[in-house]
């Protein structure tokens, strides 16, 4: 049973009728008390509630403080049903209230019917998935992922650690639902490859799957590439342009690296994923999109949220389902059946058929900590087969290529010839060491090949204050040799 709370008797009714007509049961209350009389008496599978009553409306007008404190009611009592909001879109500050206090979604007026349908399935089927998550941790059961590969189609996605495993079963369950799926983690982790599972194995499977990389869309471009352009838009619009979205109707857009959107853009991105609308550059034609979506990030965006670089109601819209990837160093158990299957394919590849890892080199691979995360190991992995002398990649091959690495990334890390003196560059290391070794002056003169002494006059030289001043007499002819 769903249940409609609205002083509104058209509202219910006519929501009622729409639910009826997909097979819902439904139930209607006019007032928060009859709600949760209601809800008291009768098992309910969902909630849809507007935010403001008439009986309060002398008193609050349209504050919607009397449908916050429905809701909180209603998370009290029964934690784990989910409620829609119905608000304005001028309110959605007041909706971002009710994510916070506990809604699965909001809808603004006015609404369009197919928009709240799919909005009500999504948030039954997402409640089904998690109370099947829930049973299965009260049953403490394994989860294996040969049972995993004969549910789904995982192809491409390596590893058997139980933090993946975990990540798997709940994408899997997911991916039939249209929820928006929010994937974080670090660089490098392979949220793209998640994206592309949830697609897979989801009922859109047969339509687009849209990547969108937005780190590489200027705040200038982005209403022409998310939306499009019409012929004579802007001065260089010399065709028609369709634009991403537009190209994800009907299936899946995945949207990378969320985090580095620009306000403005995010104001537009939210209103196309909160009404499903948009409006070509140039035209004054709505049109409607029906899309999923999914996000990738590996920024901390409740930490932007509080900083006020990202939207709070953005953030609430995207991460219906939320998957953080745990970096490689966290699941060191599949780095040897990834680097086994990253030489099979990159032997593919390269015409490197039959190659194969020692027993050492597979020792060292899971030793190493992989900053990178499983981009970084692909990288080792292709060099090596591309370098492979025999039909065997030894250890001593990969420390060779890991010592090419560091003197590459080391050349790198310099300035640019001409940027800085080299009494900057010298000061700039020594400030450098201090602060990353806490002032110790005993590990910093280790880290930078010097003695104390000769440390603590390099201080004095270039006015570093954070060292202790030198005793007396550390200076001697060794140091100064040294030096």
């Amino acid at each position: 049973m769903i249940l409609i709370v609205d002083d509104d008797a058209s509202v219910t009714a006519s929501l009622a009728l729409l639910f009826k007509r997909q097979g819902h049961a439904t139930r209607t209350a006019s007032s928060p008390a009859e709600a949760l009389a209601i809800l008291a008496d009768e098992p309910c599978r969902a909630v849809v509630q507007d935010m403001n009553f008439s009986r309060a409306g002398a008193m609050q007008g349209t504050s919607g403080e009397e449908g916050l404190e429905l809701l909180r009611q209603i998370k009290r009592r029964q934690p784990e049903l989910p409620v829609i909001l119905i608000t304005a879109w001028g309110s959605i500050e007041l909706a971002v209230q009710g994510m916070q206090a506990g809604a699965a979604d909001f809808i603004t007026k006015p609404w369009s019917n197919p928009q709240l349908l799919q909005a009500v399935e999504t948030v039954l089927e997402v409640a089904e998935v998690r109370a099947e998550q829930h049973q299965a941790e009260r049953r403490q059961e394994g989860i294996e992922r040969d049972e995993l590969d004969r549910q789904y189609d995982f192809g491409g996605i390596v590893g058997r650690h139980p933090k993946l495993l975990r990540i798997l079963d709940l994408i899997g369950r997911v991916s039939a639902t249209d929820a928006s799926v929010l994937i974080t983690g670090e660089s490098g982790t392979g949220k793209e490859l998640l994206a592309e599972a949830i697609h897979r194995n989801g009922k859109r499977r047969a339509e687009p799957f849209v990547r969108v990389n937005l780190g590489g869309i200027s705040s200038t471009l982005f209403e022409s590439e998310m939306f499009g352009h019409v012929r004579g838009a802007f001065t260089d619009a010399r065709k028609d342009r369709t634009g991403r979205f537009a190209l994800a109707d009907r299936g899946t857009i995945f949207l990378d690296e969320i985090g580095e959107v620009d306000p403005s853009a995010q104001v537009k991105l939210l209103r196309v994923l909160q009404d499903r609308t948009y409006e070509v550059l140039g035209s004054s034609t709505t049109r409607r999109v029906d899309v999923r979506v999914i996000s990738a990030t590996n920024r901390d965006l409740p930490k932007m949220v509080e900083q006020g670089s990202f939207r709070e109601d953005l953030l609430y819209r995207l991460n219906l389902i939320a998957v953080e990837l745990p970096p490689l160093r966290e699941r060191r158990s599949d780095v040897p059946l990834l680097a086994e299957h990253l030489v099979k394919h990159c032997g593919r590849l390269y015409g490197r058929e039959g190659l194969e890892l020692s027993p050492s080199a597979v020792d060292w691979l899971a030793s190493q900590s992989w900053p990178g995360n499983v981009r970084q190991l692909k990288q080792v992995i292709e060099r090596a087969v591309l370098l492979a002398r025999g039909d065997t990649i030894g250890s001593e091959e990969l420390l060779d290529l890991d010592a090419l690495g560091q003197r590459e990334r080391r050349d790198r890390a310099l300035p640019a010839v001409g940027a800085m003196t080299l009494e900057e560059v010298e000061r700039a290391m020594v400030v450098k060491a201090l602060a990353h070794h806490g002032g110790n002056i005993t590990r910093v003169a280790k880290a930078l090949g010097l003695s104390r002494a000769a440390l603590y006059r390099r201080c004095e030289k270039f006015g570093i204050e954070s060292a202790p001043s030198a005793p007396s007499g550390a200076a001697s002819d060794a140091d100064s040799v040294e030096d």
